[in-house]
């Protein structure tokens, strides 16, 4: 891996002299310039996929209109020319961060343009009500209606579908099924709804009979599915009334297409009483047909009883160029893997698609670490569709992105032929990165991701070849290197068996830790959250604070553990490391609870207090420490009531002017006039507003560096690039990571 040149700075001093005891409200001459906006390029860092994609719809009438939802990571649109998604949701805000989850997406059957989605994260008090968000452009533009009501974008269940609908006969009509509130209709596109006869409070899924029904007035035949009370059910009322349909099982509808022929087929799944299944508890599942005549008959191609665990069916579609040919996927086979089923005559026989499939992950070295080796359909098939127009095209979603072919049709005529399957997740970036760092030398960007751990780039528009945080199937929680000795890095991860693992060159190879004081699950046998790593500024210290506990430190790197002494003794918040990259060996913490900062001079064996007077954060607030390079001392702290800078020892600390809230902070190389590294702010000023900044100058003035189309939602971390001005990456709830480039210079 190429090694960048580590970053020049002068070091002076070596000894910790307190701060200020209190912190002072203003600096002066300290003052925050009216923000000026300036154009910055905004991209993703290539990965590839690594989350859930759950749904997906083509349009009837366009030839290649492809939409794709995800659990947390927004709606995209398949760009047919670039073979790459278009992200549609990068434009939402902090406070609308949770519309990220897109329970469902409809498409307008008369109008091509028209696209809606219906978005919320989680049903618990505390999260972000639902939202529709209806786009007249494709995904270009929005507006969005409040629903009163929460979603679960995330939660078990969301992998059913579709449970958004636009009425073929009436574009004003939708149906949508809401998780915990039952079934709606709204009559004037989305303004208003109002709450239908259906049994269940969470629906599955809702489906209008495309040949039953007035233009003008709506479908008369609706059908939908629930998960709380298991079954499908007709209404023949256009939604005044519904009933269970006789002779389907009890168990939740997840798909539901109609054939061209007016057949309608629908996979079940089911799990233990009163659990939600796909994804999550599936347990059981078949697949049924119904005539136009109404005759039901079991089509299911493999018995999940056969296997020890069970499973459930989900991902359903018919091939509209070939009448007969279904596809079916199982939910959750753990035991044998998922599947994907295929029958050329109307479900009479199938063919597995698993033995005669070949899945090429070359082009994304994590994916085949994650498979480890194996080539397999992939888990968590929710769903996966045919294209109307092509019969050979169709792909499916997986836990970890998405699969493409051409080939379907090869299937039946050849009986020996293999189906090449393609990693088709350019530009889908749906990795839940937790902690980004830019070094001073050596990689450009480290990132540490849930469930795919993270990697090492060298070059960020390219999926990284090496410097993969191996194993990759493991879900890493934070990542740090040595200002100093970039070479040196590491990183926690949740299932390593000691918590973690550090690396001497950069990511090229990596060593576990080794054992330590950790408490590693809870009471109740879960697996505790391994939390967050600082790195000395050469590299001999590690101080690590797993979630929630007491911090630990290291002098061999890891080798052996010892508890810190002086430490917060506040267990209710989660505290993070932070080393000081100029002088070897220390550490600080921001005690949120008590309003200090608190520093070790001895490698993280003890600390003690060198500010106090600080603001007081409570648990659910957002606060930020970070330790500027090359100098002794030099903090910055991003609060809820602003931000803070103190500069060094004996030196008062300064609040910047006009940050009226700062969520995260992070430092870059400074501009070519200036003394000083480049300050980043994602926060609200008092002139501006929410969003992202700038300041070249200490905080004297801001530029703003988003604009109304790239705001990424809620950020979990942010870093900037010590050796190119102007450069910083983004770490969104479910979006990956995001670079951001001034266009045309800084």
């Amino acid at each position: 891996m190429h090694r960048r040149d580590i970053l020049k700075g002068a070091v002076r001093g070596a000894g910790l002299c307190a701060l200020p005891a209190a912190w002072r409200t203003h600096a002066a001459g300290t003052t925050a310039a009216a923000p000026a906006g300036g154009p910055y390029d905004w991209r993703s860092v290539a990965f590839g996929g690594g989350g859930f994609v759950n749904g997906f719809v083509f349009h009837p009438r366009e030839a290649g209109l492809l939409y794709a939802r995800t659990d947390i990571g927004g709606a995209y649109r398949f760009d047919t020319a670039s073979a790459a998604w278009v992200p549609l949701l990068d434009h939402l805000s902090k406070a609308d961060a949770d519309l990220m989850g897109v329970l469902s997406l409809a498409i307008d059957p008369a109008d091509a343009d028209r696209l809606y989605l219906a978005c919320g994260l989680y049903t618990g008090e505390w999260a972000r009500k639902g939202a529709l968000l209806c786009s007249p452009d494709r995904g270009a533009t929005w507006t969005a209606t409040e629903l009163g009501i929460r979603l679960g974008g995330n939660e078990a269940g969301r992998g059913s579908g579709e449970r958004l609908q636009v009425d073929p006969f009436h574009g004003d009509i939708l149906l949508l099924g809401s998780t915990r509130d039952g079934l709606m209709k709204s009559r004037d596109r989305g303004k208003t709804f109002s709450r239908l006869a259906f049994p269940g409070q969470h629906v599955s899924l809702v489906l209008c009979d495309p040949e039953r029904g007035v233009p003008g007035t709506g479908a008369t035949s609706i059908f939908a599915g629930s998960h709380d009370k298991p079954g499908l059910y007709a209404s023949h009322d256009r939604g005044e009334t519904f009933a269970r349909e006789p002779g389907t099982p009890e168990l939740a509808p997840q798909r539901a297409v109609f054939g061209p022929n007016g057949t309608l087929y629908v996979s079940f799944a089911g799990g233990e009483p009163g659990s939600t299944c796909n994804p999550s508890f599936a347990k059981t599942g078949s697949v049924w047909k119904r005539s136009r005549d109404g005759r039901w008959t079991d089509i299911t191609p493999a018995k999940p009883d056969k296997t020890p665990q069970g499973f459930g069916y989900s991902g359903l579609d018919v091939d509209r160029t070939q009448p007969g040919r279904i596809m079916v996927s199982t939910i959750e086979r753990w035991s044998e893997g998922d599947d994907v089923f295929m029958s050329a005559d109307d479900g009479a026989s199938w063919t597995a698609l698993g033995a005669r499939s070949r899945h090429d992950a070359s082009p994304y070295p994590w994916l085949v670490g994650f498979t480890r080796g194996q080539d397999k359909m992939g888990h968590w098939i929710s769903d996966l569709k045919i294209d109307p127009f092509d019969g050979n095209r169709a792909l499916y979603g997986t836990g970890f992105g998405v699969w493409m072919t051409r080939e379907l049709g090869a299937v039946h005529k050849d009986k020996s032929a293999v189906v090449n399957w393609h990693f088709a997740v350019a530009n889908l970036e749906e990795t839940a990165a937790q902690e980004v760092k830019s070094p001073s030398g050596g990689a450009t960007l480290l990132a540490a991701m849930g469930d795919v751990a993270g990697a090492a780039w060298d070059d960020v528009a390219k999926t990284p070849q090496a410097g993969l945080f191996v194993p990759s199937h493991e879900s890493n929680r934070s990542v740090d290197s040595a200002a100093l000795n970039p070479a040196v890095v590491a990183r926690t991860s949740d299932a390593a068996a000691t918590g973690g693992y550090w690396s001497p060159d950069g990511g090229a190879s990596w060593r576990p830790f080794g054992p330590s004081p950790r408490v590693a699950r809870s009471s109740e046998g879960h697996s505790m959250p391994t939390g967050r790593i600082a790195v000395s500024a050469k590299g001999g210290f590690f101080l690590w604070v797993p979630h929630k506990q007491p911090a630990l430190w290291s002098r061999d790197r890891g080798k052996t553990w010892q508890v810190s002494q002086g430490w917060p003794a506040d267990r209710s918040v989660a505290l993070e490391p932070v080393a000081d990259r100029a002088i070897e060996g220390v550490f600080y913490v921001h005690d949120r609870v008590n309003g200090l900062v608190l520093a070790s001079v001895d490698g993280g064996q003890g600390f003690k207090a060198v500010a106090s007077g600080l603001p007081k954060v409570e648990a659910w607030q957002e606060s930020q420490l970070l330790a500027a390079p090359g100098g002794v001392r030099d903090l910055w702290l991003a609060l809820p009531q602003g931000l803070l800078h103190l500069p060094g020892p004996d030196r008062p600390a300064k609040t910047i002017a006009g940050v009226a809230e700062a969520w995260l902070i992070a430092l870059g190389k400074g501009a070519a006039d200036s003394p000083y590294h480049s300050l980043y702010v994602w926060g609200s000023l008092t002139v501006g507003g929410e969003g992202l900044f700038r300041s070249d100058d200490v905080g004297v003035s801001f530029r703003r560096i988003d604009d109304a189309r790239h705001r990424y939602g809620r950020l979990l971390s942010m870093t900037a690039d010590p050796l190119e001005h102007g450069t910083v990456y983004l770490a969104p709830h479910g979006r990956g990571v995001v670079v951001g480039r001034p266009r045309g210079g800084p």
